[in-house]
């Protein structure tokens, strides 16, 4: 992910701000605020003028996907071109369905925020939208999973386990 991250922060940033390098890193799937907080720290932006715009375009999408992956999907069944994409896409949120099974507020939190390959805020988004969760409890699990991602991803994407590794020393 870092060498993807790498590319586009270099690539993007012939003509944009590193901040909306940053902003636009995060909006792209499998990315998402990892991606954009390790181009950030790669740039050299702030942290804290980092999680900002790495959260404000993890947050872009999300009710795009909430709203009308099913019927987006529904109309890729019927393209045969497409049909093959759709399906893979529903493969995928299924195998990963899992996290909801096991509460599904904690569990679209959890899978959000702990940043694995194959999760976070679109995924996860894909896979309320599929398995119906109210949007009031979707947006909520995915913006406390958004929130978890950002610690983890900032302690590491900024080296901050080290400082709190040496509070302890």
């Amino acid at each position: 992910m870092t060498a993807v991250a790498e590319w586009f922060a270099q690539t993007l940033g012939q003509y944009i701000s590193p901040e909306w390098v940053v902003f636009i890193i995060s909006m792209i799937p499998i990315l998402e605020l990892r991606g954009g907080l390790i181009a950030a720290s790669i740039l050299e932006i702030p942290i804290v003028k980092a999680i900002p715009f790495c959260i404000a375009g993890n947050i872009v999408p999300i009710p795009f996907i909430l709203l009308f992956i099913k019927k987006i999907l529904k109309w890729m069944q019927n393209v045969k071109g497409l049909r093959v994409i759709a399906n893979w896409l529903e493969k995928k949120a299924m195998k990963k369905s899992d996290a909801l099974k096991k509460g599904e507020f904690w569990g679209l939190a959890l899978f959000v925020g702990v940043p694995l390959p194959g999760t976070g805020a679109w995924t996860g988004s894909l896979i309320a939208a599929l398995f119906d969760v109210k949007l009031k409890k979707a947006v909520g699990a995915i913006l406390l999973g958004i929130v978890i991602a950002t610690i983890i991803m900032s302690i590491l994407s900024y080296g901050l386990l080290d400082v709190i590794m040496g509070w302890f020393a």
